[in-house]
């Protein structure tokens, strides 16, 4: 009997495939027929799943969200339960640096995956679903966390969610070695542990 191809999986493994020569090679280099070496496929076989770059950048950054979840998850069920505010934002922010392989080639993926979307109109609209998505999520913990009395009730919610996005801004920092990891870390800490008040939280100080 001939084998049965699983469709998803070939589109994964292709995926991990444009995240390898992206992160050895860069953007330019992601060619479909360099995917499909590198994926070891023929480019007629990467092309029956992406008719594009435009496309298979499109699948690979939607699975890199699934990955970068799912690190979040294992994460937070290795924490108290509920999980505190604090931890999940900053499981979310750690896993957004490259700060490991998958995360490394996660956030290369999201650099190229920008600058593209500024010149493809498809592309845009979806990063940008994507990212206020992502921005929707931080905004809701430190509402919550406002509410519960852990963040002052002072504190501007919008304010607050663009100073956390804003530590993402770290991974050029940390991919030219401008800084450390350690140094990462420290600060996003730092500006965790000044932003919330409550004693109880027993983490990382």
């Amino acid at each position: 009997m001939p084998k049965l191809v699983d469709h998803q999986e070939r589109r994964e493994a292709i995926a991990l495939a444009l995240w390898r020569v992206v992160d050895h090679g860069g953007w330019n280099r992601a060619t479909l027929r360099e995917v499909a070496r590198e994926a070891g496929v023929s480019l007629g076989q990467l092309q029956h799943y992406f008719a594009s770059r435009a496309a298979m950048l499109s699948f690979a950054m939607d699975f890199a969200a699934e990955r970068t979840a799912d690190r979040v998850a294992r994460g937070l069920a290795e924490v108290d339960q509920p999980p505190h505010p604090r931890d999940v934002l900053r499981l979310v922010l750690v896993e957004m640096l490259p700060l490991h392989p998958d995360a490394r080639a996660s956030s290369r993926m999201s650099a190229a995956y920008v600058l593209e979307a500024l010149h493809d109109v498809a592309l845009r609209e979806q990063a940008t679903l994507g990212l206020r998505d992502g921005r929707a999520m931080i905004e809701g913990l430190v509402r919550q966390a406002i509410a519960q009395g852990q963040i002052a009730p002072g504190r501007d919610p919008d304010v607050e969610t663009d100073l956390i996005l804003a530590l993402t801004g770290f991974t050029p920092l940390l991919d030219l070695e401008v800084i450390t990891p350690h140094a990462a870390l420290a600060a996003i800490d730092q500006h965790l542990n000044r932003l919330f008040t409550d004693a109880a939280w027993s983490g990382p100080r």
